[in-house]
């Protein structure tokens, strides 16, 4: 799809505006392997497994998803569990079984007719039914364009189209709540800021990357995604938009928005989770109309429910201190790990890790193969 251009005054429409305090662009750990930043979690993890006497009890923190939601759920799965009140607040969305055994033309008319009846328009953002991180979702702006996506997808699975929401705010709201209470807490809320760089209607796209302080140090991800519009001359006073996964690693931009929580959400989310069966731990990802409307509770659609794995992911806010990344992760594991010790009691049976690994190796085959991320 095209990259749209968008005036300066639509960027980030609905968020607070984006600022720092330092004159980094970057921390200095930001963009580390994530298996040198998550060493000392799994030191962690097998200390607290040697103390609950299990390894793998996180896996039923959420015992109504798959493994807890850390590896191997379907998006779809997840999301069907929203009861009435909760199901109102999901971005509508339907799943397509990609069998290649049938013929392109047949699959992408059983696609359309799917989309029809659930009142789908276009364009919509397609994305894997198992995957994390961003990995393979793309803007869809017409038939076209599914049908290309159906085509690069991989034989025998499943993707999910779900409606674009029409809102440029985006966050991710961490909540935790134990399984014998009716009230959580919102842990942890992150504001998603999608990477423009601005045109001046001199300076080539390539250009503009590489002047951008942040940009350029992830330079050959937009470079990559963007092959084909290097040389175009952006417009002046008009902003072209790096990246639309909202994802870290995708080069979104992330800030702590902690100061933005407020009893009317946790309240609202108390009601949400309430009504998710055997959902007590995880990250909503929402688009929103406004901050102000965010915080009384009204005017957002959930995008994804994630579990087990998920992070409170304003620890990537490049005023974030060392130290407050691990107070933050080590928080999240012992409290993983709490739960599920709550629902160890409550009847339910760690799985044997043999399970989480083979759910690893089948995520991971699939990632490799998604078509490449907008």
């Amino acid at each position: 799809m095209t990259q749209p251009l968008k005036s300066i005054q639509e960027v980030h429409r609905g968020m607070p505006e984006l600022t720092t305090t330092t004159k980094k662009s970057t921390s200095f750990f930001e963009f580390w392997p994530s298996h040198i930043i998550y060493l000392p979690i799994v030191i962690q993890w097998l200390y607290l497994a040697l103390r609950y006497r299990s390894l793998t009890l996180p896996l039923i923190s959420n015992p109504g998803i798959y493994l807890g939601g850390m590896v191997g759920e379907s998006k779809s799965a997840v999301l069907a569990l929203a009861g009435k009140k909760a199901a109102e607040h999901v971005a509508p969305y339907i799943s397509i079984f990609n069998d290649k055994f049938k013929s392109i033309d047949i699959r992408l008319g059983e696609s359309i007719d799917k989309m029809k009846a659930a009142r789908l328009k276009f364009p919509v953002i397609a994305k894997p039914d198992m995957g994390c991180r961003g990995a393979g979702v793309k803007i869809i702006a017409d038939e076209e364009a599914l049908r290309n996506y159906i085509q690069e997808f991989p034989d025998k699975a499943t993707l999910l189209l779900q409606q674009k929401i029409p809102y440029e705010a985006e966050a991710g709201i961490f909540y935790i709540r134990h399984p014998d209470r009716q009230q959580g807490e919102i842990f942890s809320m992150t504001l998603k800021y999608a990477p423009y760089v601005s045109g001046d209607g001199k300076r080539s796209l390539r250009q503009l990357i590489k002047d951008d302080q942040r940009a350029a140090k992830i330079s050959s991800l937009y470079f990559s995604r963007h092959q084909n519009k290097l040389n175009n001359i952006i417009p002046e006073n008009r902003a072209f938009r790096l990246a639309f996964a909202g994802s870290h690693c995708k080069g979104s931009i992330f800030r702590n928005g902690n100061t933005y929580i407020t009893e009317k959400l946790r309240q609202k989310f108390d009601d949400i989770s309430n009504d998710i069966d055997g959902f007590y731990y995880g990250r909503f990802d929402v688009r929103f109309e406004s901050i102000e409307k965010l915080m009384q509770g009204e005017n957002f659609h959930i995008l994804e429910i994630n579990g087990a794995s998920s992070e409170a992911a304003h620890i990537w806010d490049v005023n974030t201190s060392f130290n407050e990344v691990y107070r933050t992760l080590f928080y999240q594991y012992r409290t993983l790990f709490y739960i599920g010790n709550i629902n160890r009691h409550a009847g339910y049976k760690p799985p044997p890790i043999w399970q989480l690994y083979n759910a690893w190796r089948q995520e991971k085959k699939l990632v490799n193969q998604y078509p490449a991320t907008d």
